[in-house]
């Protein structure tokens, strides 16, 4: 060519852009080969299955109770449902750099500011509702209400009814159904609200704890058995008397750290509470009962020691016509009054006095008679386990028409702190003409005085002798037995048990005068 310009290389060109090539072709369908061959096969889709929901909780059986086991743990979160994981997507740091700064300089036009979007409440009940489907809040709903019961009996055991089963009753209507058997009721101890020393509730405060207590008394202590008061200053008759109307099968009152009890509150226990067999007023102090004629204070016999703080003015000032005063197996000790006050009219009507205990005694004689230094009507005086007591005490006392005198010592106890004692004739010489029964088992006295003692009954010219006579234990002899029985025709309950100066086949308990006459015809 004239240009220079090869003549291959330009034909060559044009053949390639005109005329189609079979080698193209060929490589396009081994391209296409290659992709299909590489290509993953598609995973089959899995059809969906409806699965329970899952509980939070196993119950399995024991030996005498039922075991509830939580399946998750510390780490899960129950209230809310497994989010799908997304990708982690690779930002660039440059381009997160260029992001936030074109949010800094972007301008929003006027009245057209963005405002972040507000979740209505329609929005959140779809989420409610998946929790209750997948079985995330089920627990607390399908939980046996027996189940529920007896996990509060145990809590209730440890820790009292009050004031957890108020609190637990406002957690779910399940809750206050549980909360509210009775079976859970039949024990309880109410504690007063605290308050700063000197000061008072307000009279609507006042009015809501009536009320409070009031409700409780008629919806809840239907099964009551045993209600304990503690530091209450008021309203301490209303409480007695609400509960004693509401609970008929109460057995047991403990008021303890009261005041302002008066006889308004026993009154309604005695006419509601027929099966009351215990009431303590430990740490209590006592309004004024004027008209109280009975008290009495009784524990079990293996109950142990019962220590009772007790101020005998208090009750003398606050207890005018008492008749009857009884404390059985109780250790009293002696309380003073807060204003010091020492005047007191003693017990003027009293007529019996207990003061018998299985335990040890501290009584003494000036203990005895500040109770009774003013009681000349007293006709019964049980003193049985008080080995303080001397039998010069019990002769200087104002009382001139005894006819009861128990004062045997019937347990180790008693008899390891008595020691020798003397002066017996003493009491068999003031009151041998009104004793009607004498009870002096145990009793360390000599066999001189029991002789001249028992002379002294036999000798007495009252209108009811001697009927009952307790010797067990005692140094009484031969001779002194013979002159008590030969006088004694009223006689007809002899105790000569374990009598160490009686011949053998004598001692033993004799019942009716026929055998008390078959007795004096052995010993003569």
């Amino acid at each position: 060519m004239e240009d220079g310009t090869p003549v291959g290389l330009s034909v060559g060109i044009a053949d390639a852009d005109n005329a189609p090539s079979s080698s193209s072709g060929a490589s396009t369908r081994k391209r296409k080969s290659d992709v299909l061959r590489n290509a993953k096969p598609k995973k089959k889709t899995k059809p969906k299955v409806s699965r329970p929901p899952r509980l939070g909780y196993t119950v399995e059986q024991g030996e005498d109770m039922l075991l509830i086991i939580s399946n998750t743990n510390q780490y899960d979160n129950i209230w809310r449902p497994n989010a799908k994981r997304k990708k982690k997507k690779k930002i660039l740091k440059g381009k997160a750099k260029v992001t936030q700064a074109k949010k800094k300089n972007t301008v929003f036009p006027k009245g057209k500011a963005t405002k972040k979007p507000l979740i209505k409440r329609g929005e959140l009940e779809p989420t409610l509702q998946h929790h209750q489907d997948e079985g995330f809040d089920s627990w607390g709903q399908s939980l046996p209400v027996e189940v529920l019961v007896n996990i509060f009996k145990m809590v209730v055991h440890q820790d009292g009814a009050v004031p957890f089963l108020c609190r637990v009753a406002r957690v779910c209507h399940l809750w206050n159904a549980a909360a509210a058997s009775p079976a859970l009721w039949r024990s309880v101890s109410v504690g007063y609200c605290w308050l700063e020393p000197g000061k008072t509730h307000l009279p609507k405060t006042e009015l809501k704890i009536r009320n409070t207590v009031s409700w409780l008394a008629q919806n809840r202590f239907s099964q009551l058995r045993d209600f304990s008061l503690n530091h209450w200053k008021n309203n301490v008759d209303h409480v007695v008397e609400v509960v004693s109307q509401s609970c008929p099968q109460l057995r047991s009152l403990k008021l303890s750290y009261c005041t302002g009890v008066t006889e308004k509150a026993f009154q309604s226990l005695s006419g509601s509470c027929r099966s009351l067999d215990s009431i303590n007023v430990q740490y209590s102090e006592r309004g004024c009962c004027p008209e109280l004629q009975l008290l009495e204070i009784n524990t079990k016999l293996d109950s142990g020691n019962c220590h009772l703080p007790i101020c005998i003015q208090a009750l003398q000032n606050g207890c005018p016509k008492l008749q009857t005063f009884r404390m059985l197996n109780v250790i009293p000790m002696p309380k003073m009054t807060r204003n010091g006050s020492g005047s007191t009219s003693g017990f003027p009507l009293l007529e019996e006095l207990c003061m018998a205990t299985t335990a040890v005694s501290f009584m003494t004689d000036q203990d005895l008679a500040k109770i009774v230094y003013d009681s000349p009507k007293l006709r019964v005086l049980d003193l049985r386990g008080c080995s303080r007591i001397t039998a010069a005490g019990l002769s200087s006392l104002p009382c001139d028409e005894l006819e009861c005198l128990y004062w045997g010592l019937y347990f180790s106890s008693n008899v390891t702190v008595s020691l020798s004692k003397k002066g017996i004739h003493l009491l068999t010489q003031k009151w041998s003409g009104t004793l009607q029964e004498l009870d002096l088992a145990n009793q360390l006295f000599s066999e001189e005085d029991m002789e001249i003692a028992l002379g002294h009954l036999a000798q007495g010219t009252g209108a009811d002798p001697i009927r009952s006579l307790n010797l067990s234990g005692t140094k009484v002899t031969t001779p002194a037995l013979r002159l008590v029985i030969g006088q004694s025709t009223a006689l007809n309950y002899l105790n000569l048990s374990s009598c160490r100066y009686l011949p053998r086949g004598l001692k033993k308990l004799y019942r009716g005068q026929e055998e008390i006459h078959q007795l004096l015809d052995k010993l003569e």
